[in-house]
């Protein structure tokens, strides 16, 4: 079969980030940049190639695929969390501990110091098969 540069693309993979429905605009905002910043550095195939625009001007790459932004409640997240552990799919995850601090040292610490089922999630981003993605995000919700 021939592919051309009109044909569709379709990704057998997800990106996914689930927010904590209770979050403000701007801490959505924020908590989803710092989430897919993760997955750009770890799961280098997540990212196109660079961007030019008609003079010649370079960009930066970004994401080869859609990032789709979900929202769930507290629990839902906590749920989410606990599965994509177990399916040990590429995540990224941001704990309200986060928004007190002011630079990436501190935001380590602030995670390490809590055990892994006393995190206080705000949001998650997930890298993976699509099928893995949908049954980690069951629950959520498509963010409005």
């Amino acid at each position: 079969m021939t592919t051309t540069d009109t044909a569709p693309v379709r990704f057998d993979t997800k990106i996914a980030v689930l927010l904590r429905e209770d979050l403000e605009t701007w801490q959505r905002l924020n908590v989803t940049a710092f989430l897919v910043s993760g997955l750009g550095s770890e799961v280098p195939e997540v990212i196109g190639g660079p961007y030019a625009d008609a003079d010649g001007t370079p960009y930066l790459p970004m994401f080869r695929q859609p990032v789709l932004v979900f929202e769930g409640t507290k629990e839902t997240l906590t749920a989410a969390h606990a599965r994509v552990l177990s399916r040990g799919l590429p995540r990224a995850l941001f704990t309200t501990d986060l928004f007190t601090t002011g630079n990436d040292r501190d935001n380590r610490a602030a995670v390490r110091a809590v055990g892994r089922d006393l995190l206080d999630l705000a949001g998650l981003a997930v890298y993976g098969p699509r099928n893995a993605v949908d049954k980690v995000l069951k629950g959520a919700r498509m963010h409005p």
